[in-house]
């Protein structure tokens, strides 16, 4: 089984920490899968890399994992860039059936993204790493219950 990680590198050291937090949890979750992580620019390059990914032939990931961090600053640019993420993310979950763990987190200030990606209370890559795990059961058990049927008039 393989996961990927689209991880952004904008605020480097928040977003590494989610990466390594994350790969700690699927580590100890999930111990016989491969993680294949892909680093991106920024937040906003994530989707579009996800889609790449789960557009690569027949065996897409069982899951992706998409995180970075989003820090407000002045203007509304933060805002822009999250809802257009999530947005996007969750279009690709549909479009191809595949769960897309959302993790790309908008925070305030550093106390925040601290919290979130170093902290042990709030810890979104640890949290991700569990929903991937969740997901991938979820979706290997629809498929043992309910296969797919293919018509062979297509």
């Amino acid at each position: 089984m393989r996961v990927c990680i689209v991880a952004g590198k904008y605020n480097e050291q928040f977003a590494d920490a989610l990466v390594e937090n994350t790969v700690a949890e699927l580590s100890e979750l999930m111990p016989q899968t491969r993680v294949d992580i892909i680093r991106v620019p920024g937040a906003f390059e994530i989707p579009v890399t996800v889609a790449n990914v789960l557009d690569r032939g027949e065996s897409p990931p069982a899951c992706v994992i998409a995180l970075g961090v989003i820090l407000k600053g002045a203007t509304s640019h933060a805002d822009l860039i999250a809802n257009s993420v999530t947005l996007s993310l969750q279009e690709l979950a549909i479009k191809h059936k595949v769960p897309v763990i959302h993790e790309v987190l908008l925070v305030e200030d550093e106390k925040q993204a601290y919290a979130r990606c170093i902290g042990s209370n709030l810890n979104r890559g640890r949290e991700a790493a569990r929903v991937a795990a969740s997901m991938v059961d979820i979706f290997s058990e629809i498929e043992r219950s309910m296969p797919r049927v293919i018509s062979r008039n297509a």
